[in-house]
């Protein structure tokens, strides 16, 4: 993939609760391992900024996508971002996270180091 089809393919659309808007950071992982890591901006309903590479819809509309989004995926996020600082991505990039995600684990996202309220109280 293109830089520009990973950043497209990780930042959208995601099924996901408010703690998204604690997330500083989002980690693209394929086969286990960090391919890239983007520091997240801005989070925004799904189809509310474009896409421009097939990726988004050969991962996403199994190849239909028409360009347009009609409400296909109200309820989703995206989010707006970019390429992290080196000093993070020399810390992951690369590197294994497998043994974050529980065998047969069906999500895509796992949240690390997000403090929910329950959480600060303990």
């Amino acid at each position: 993939m293109t830089d520009k089809e990973l950043y497209e393919i990780t930042r959208g659309v995601w099924k996901i609760g408010t703690d998204r808007e604690k997330a500083e950071y989002a980690f693209c992982v394929a086969n286990g391992t960090v391919q890239e890591i983007y520091s997240i901006q801005e989070w925004q309903p799904a189809g509310t900024t474009p896409y421009e590479t097939p990726a988004m819809a050969d991962a996403n509309l199994n190849g239909r996508w028409d360009g347009r989004w009609d409400g296909r995926w109200d309820g989703r996020w995206e989010f707006i971002g970019k390429v992290a600082p080196d000093t993070i991505r020399d810390k992951y990039l690369g590197k294994s996270v497998a043994h974050y995600f529980n065998k047969g684990n069906a999500n895509p996202i796992n949240y690390l180091n997000i403090k929910t309220d329950k959480n600060e109280a303990k």
